[in-house]
């Protein structure tokens, strides 16, 4: 132990001398009494540290509260801990393996002969509860490797043992200790557990295979949910329960939007008559918005030779998640993952000048890639897929404009859709991972990351980095979006592409009549129609915009005698491209209603005598009621230019 004094340098640049050794807790008591017993945490130095951390060198030090940004990851953290030491407690001879804080929450996966049920939590609860309540405090040590395996094998925990001989000969180890308990782990922790709180809840139980290889043991794992205040957790569990109301399979079911059969094969959605006027709205909407920025549509086949992808690069990095190949004519042939080598060589097929670029190319390709079986839902997982795709080929003094076009084409739709929360998200490469993970290529990266947190800049536009997450060919914009419920979902990406042209010889004749290789951006600002058709379903719950609901009006004679004039408006409806049926059902006129209602129709015209005879409809609007009396050409002229307008739906 050193005697030497340290200086801490405070947010405020006040400059404290201190004792080697002096931690986060002891300054923060000596600036108050009340401050210390609101600190959780610090941040020693911008890295995150427990409160009773020895310091010892001079450091910047930031003293954390609840309200910190990292306080609730730490409280799920935490969490975790309280929760293994519960079920180690009530169920003698369980082993912990791996409990993580996670997004809204946090688990831990437990290795029992007897698998846990939904029944066992609420007991498990009680116990976090009474653990929390003893205000045991976290304590950090560092234990020898060697000591720390054995101590693990004599209690039985051979996974946390295995854990530990895995990792890095000079990684150290460190241990967590809440009284007797204790568990292998880098921390930090909250001071104690009462820091805690009790603003938690255990959710569900699930299998899980150990380490998440399917050939490894399965485990069960507990999913909790924690927060700062209950408050916060009641307004989550809210959240939850709206969102299994707008769960997009109940709902795609109810409107008979989309089916998957296993005699097709899992992941492979059937789209129904319903489903498939979605489909057809959004490509209409794509295509007009693409046409008006100057895009040029192209198709490409299904299948394509292995050849093809050794030239782009999937094979050696995306073949996991490829169908396995076919043998034709002696040739290994792939079903396509994806549009962009075939757009390569269309961009290929024809001498380029510096005069035709940008060249904009987009498909609705139709693309199959292998996911586990584990990890297919519904529609946000699938194995077929039909993407809102384009490639953008352009020179270097071209980039910002093309790339901030197709980040405000983005724009463009979350106004249409009402999308009013959202994060790009700019995902860099690891350079430790050149030539394995990423094309090897380390100054052309740093030079198009460059180019892409520039351009994001110089636009305006918010985003966040994250690194270790681009292309394997270019850094890209993950575009995150959050529903009307808080629901988040991964919508786009829009990939910036430095290494491909030059594999594929892409290159155009400049001003100077010299070769030059283009940059290619990836963009699909709708994703696959699949994820975001399931977007939007748990979005508007079912109740989409005029424009893009499938049925978007029913006609509901009061009697029999009124079919024939129900029918002639369907007609006239229909012949302004509007989606009308009839329900001419020996119903109440409050069963048909109801039935519109829940079928999701967001008009019901209803016709009797006064209607027929003076050519009128009345005009029912779910959430809104009766709307009155129409002429029957006035209607259709509303309706045809609140559909072209693309409105929001009111939906209440």
């Amino acid at each position: 132990m050193s005697n030497k004094n340290i200086k801490i340098t405070l947010p405020d640049g006040t400059v404290l001398d201190k004792v080697f050794g002096t931690t986060g807790y002891d300054i923060a008591m000596g600036i108050s009494e009340s401050l210390a017993k609101q600190s959780i945490a610090v941040e020693v130095n911008d890295e995150l540290k427990d409160l009773s951390y020895p310091i010892e060198q001079d450091s910047s030090l930031k003293i954390l509260k609840k309200d910190a940004d990292c306080a609730l990851e730490l409280i799920r953290h935490d969490c975790a801990h309280v929760m293994a030491e519960a079920v180690q407690e009530l169920y003698p001879g369980t082993q912990v393996t791996i409990g993580p804080a996670i997004e809204n929450g946090f688990y831990y996966d437990f290795a029992r002969d007897k698998p846990f049920t939904i029944d066992d939590l609420q007991k498990i609860e009680d116990k976090m509860h009474e653990i929390i309540d003893s205000e045991t405090p976290f304590e950090r040590e560092v234990w020898n490797r060697n000591d720390a395996i054995k101590h693990f094998k004599s209690e039985g925990e051979l996974y946390k043992a295995e854990i530990i001989n895995d990792l890095p000969q000079d990684e150290q180890v460190t241990i967590y200790k809440q009284g007797k308990w204790l568990d292998l782990c880098r921390g930090p922790h909250l001071p104690t557990t009462k820091h805690i709180g009790k603003s938690f809840k255990l959710m569900k139980v699930a299998g899980a295979y150990w380490r998440g290889d399917e050939n490894n043991e399965m485990l069960t794992r507990i999913y909790g949910t924690a927060w700062r205040t209950d408050k916060e957790l009641k307004s989550y569990l809210n959240m939850l329960q709206e969102a299994e109301k707008r769960d997009h399979r109940k709902i795609g079911k109810e409107m008979k939007l989309f089916t998957f059969d296993e005699e097709v094969g899992a992941g492979l959605p059937l789209w129904l008559p319903n489903g498939s006027v979605l489909i057809e709205q959004l490509e209409n909407l794509a295509k007009e918005t693409e046409t008006e920025a100057g895009y040029d549509r192209v198709k490409t086949p299904h299948i394509t030779k292995g050849s093809l992808y050794e030239k782009s690069g999937h094979l050696s990095h995306y073949k996991d998640s490829m169908f396995p190949a076919m043998d034709i004519d002696g040739n290994e042939y792939y079903l396509k993952p994806m549009n962009c080598p075939h757009h390569h060589k269309i961009y290929a097929s024809l001498p380029r000048t510096y005069r035709e670029l940008p060249i904009r190319l987009a498909e609705y390709g139709t693309c199959y890639r292998y996911e586990k079986s584990g990890q297919l839902f519904g529609l946000m997982r699938v194995r077929s897929m039909q993407m809102n795709d384009a490639h953008i080929y352009c020179s270097e003094e071209q980039f910002k404009e093309e790339f901030l076009a197709v980040c405000n084409m983005y724009l463009h739709y979350f106004k249409i859709f009402g999308i009013e929360k959202y994060e790009m998200r700019l995902s860099l490469h690891d350079p430790q991972k050149l030539g394995e993970k990423y094309v090897n290529e380390p100054k052309l990266w740093i030079k198009t990351e460059e180019l892409v947190r520039q351009s994001l800049q110089d636009g305006g536009l918010n985003f966040i980095e994250i690194p270790g997450e681009a292309a394997f060919y270019g850094p890209k914009i993950d575009v995150q979006v959050w529903s009307a419920i808080g629901k988040e979902f991964t919508l786009a990406t829009n990939q910036v592409d430095f290494a491909i042209p030059s594999r594929f010889g892409l290159t155009y004749i400049d001003k100077d009549n010299q070769d030059k290789t283009p940059l290619c951006i990836h963009r699909a600002p709708l994703g696959t129609h699949e994820r975001f058709i399931g977007f939007l379903i748990e979005h508007f719950a079912g109740n989409f915009p005029l424009w893009l609901t499938p049925v978007q009006m029913t006609v509901i004679p009061i009697s029999d005698k009124f079919n024939e004039y129900a029918f002639n408006i369907s007609k006239k409806l229909k012949q302004n491209n509007l989606r009308v049926n009839v329900d001419t059902r020996s119903e109440k006129m409050g069963a048909k209603i109801r039935t519109a209602e829940i079928n999701k129709v967001p008009i019901m015209l209803i016709v009797g005598e006064k209607e027929m005879n003076d050519k009128t409809v009345s005009i029912r609007r779910k959430f809104s009621g009766n709307q009155g009396t129409l002429k029957l050409d006035d209607f259709i002229s509303n309706i045809v230019e609140e559909v072209n307008s693309r409105k929001l739906p009111q939906t209440k």
